[in-house]
Formats: C-alpha cells, structure tokens, sequence
C-alpha cells in the first residue's frame, strides 16, 4: 500500500509532465495527435494513484496476483501502442519523402529541359545576329 505522502509526490510528478506535454502541444514541438497517448496513461496513472483501490479491484478482476504486475503489464502494454504509433508515423513519412524524391527529381528534370531548351534559343538567336552582321 502506498503512503500518502507518496501518492501526493506521485501526482505532482504526473501533473508536472501533463503540463509539459501541453506546453509542448501549445509551442507546436510535439502534434495532439502524438501526445494524447501520453495524456491517456498519464490520467490512468493519475487515477490509480489518486484511488489505488481501483488498482487492486482491476488487477483481481484481471486475475493478475500482485497489482504491481499489473502496473508492468499496462507499461509493457503502453510501450507496445508506442512503437505501434511511431512505426505507423515512420511509414507515413517515409512515403512522403519517397513522394517528395519523385517530385524533386521531376522538377530538376524539366529545369534541364528548360536550360537545354533556352541554351538552343540562345545559339540561334547568336547565330541569327552573325548572319545580320555579316
């Protein structure tokens, strides 16, 4: 059973991360779409500390032995949606980048043809004052 000055010191930790991770969210370092994870287990945690009563019914109700196992069961849970979201996030960005690539390289493309092209004005407007001059 945790104390109450440790549940106290708990939440204020808790607490203390929430408002960097809104502060984040409002500065745009960090997109909602990314933190509401982080505040969904933050305000888990945050209940469980404030009511560590729900912790035990839940654990029972899970048939898990010891609530402290259920404490890394929803971590190992949590980090699992982590690299789920991260994963998903880098194969978006990953097609961006390939997509950006083909654009890239289609642009510096035409920007040869372009050059080719005003090169071949350019020697047949020369030639064409050679002629007038002559």
């Amino acid at each position: 059973m945790m104390t109450l000055k440790l549940q106290i010191v708990i939440a204020i930790a808790i607490l203390a991360i929430l408002a960097v991770l809104v502060n984040m969210i409002r500065k745009r370092s960090l997109e909602l779409k990314y933190a509401l994870v982080w505040m969904m287990v933050l305000a888990a945690l945050l209940i469980f500390d404030c009511a560590p009563v729900l912790l035990n019914i839940v654990s029972n109700f899970l048939g898990i032995y010891a609530p402290v196992n259920m404490i890394f069961f929803l971590g190992f849970c949590f980090s699992l949606l982590i690299i789920f979201s991260l994963t998903v996030a880098l194969s978006r960005l990953s097609n961006s980048v390939r997509t950006l690539d083909q654009m890239v390289a289609l642009n510096e493309k035409r920007l040869q043809d372009l050059e080719q092209e005003l090169k071949k004005e350019k020697e047949k407007n020369e030639e064409k004052t050679d002629h007038h001059r002559m």
